[in-house]
């Protein structure tokens, strides 16, 4: 595999093989994009590594991906997967044979494991990094209240006082009660209202 000796070929090889290997941490692909991405690593490690040094640089490696993975399921802040990330550079760096080599393999692996990403596109993503990249959404579907999302329905309706607003109270709008609020305004028990403001669960009348 004297190819290896190519810098090009080298950052060939660590960007598909980190594209994959981060891309069954990203999707769910039944182990196949780890196989081919292992392989692929350990054909780079196994052709620059001797004896001697092999165990230590393989280390780095694996104990940085073993961070980030980590990091996606315990910490979700990205500062563990920071960590992680520069030691699977260094562990590729390292046994390159020399500076211009490193340089490639290590702009392979940080350009390939963002580029993972746009396997979630196209197959069925797992929930790490959920907290981070803020993708659940409390609807009601997951058991969450809605209620939020009903509120903003109400922008601009009218409704009657059910109590006296002090300045708040309680208001029927389309035959339902609801907390709200005038701000500084009192309002009358009886009185016509109308929705201004919704902000979250909480919603801002005033006398129409």
């Amino acid at each position: 595999m004297e190819i290896l000796d190519n810098a090009t070929i080298g950052f060939i090889v660590v960007f598909i093989a980190t594209l994959f290997i981060f891309g069954e941490v990203m999707v769910r692909a039944k182990g196949l994009f780890g196989i081919i991405g292992v392989v692929l690593m350990a054909l780079y490690f196994s052709y620059h590594l001797d004896v001697s040094a092999s165990l230590w640089v393989v280390l780095l490696y694996i104990i940085g991906l073993a961070l980030i993975i980590f990091d996606g399921k315990v910490t979700t802040d990205g500062t563990i997967a920071l960590m992680g990330l520069l030691l699977m550079v260094l562990g590729l760096a390292l046994p390159a044979p020399g500076i211009v080599y490193g340089i490639l393999v290590a702009m392979a692996l940080i350009l390939a494991a963002p580029a993972s990403y746009l396997f979630t596109k196209v197959f069925p993503s797992r929930n790490m990094w959920s907290k981070m990249t803020l993708k659940d959404k409390l609807s009601s579907d997951l058991g969450y209240n809605s209620m939020n999302e009903s509120y903003k329905e109400l922008l601009g309706k009218e409704g009657i006082t059910k109590t006296p607003f002090r300045p708040t109270g309680t208001v029927e709008i389309d035959g339902k009660l609801y907390s709200a609020t005038t701000d500084n305004l009192w309002v009358e028990s009886g009185e016509k209202v109308k929705v201004i403001s919704v902000d979250g669960t909480r919603i801002v009348v005033v006398p129409d």
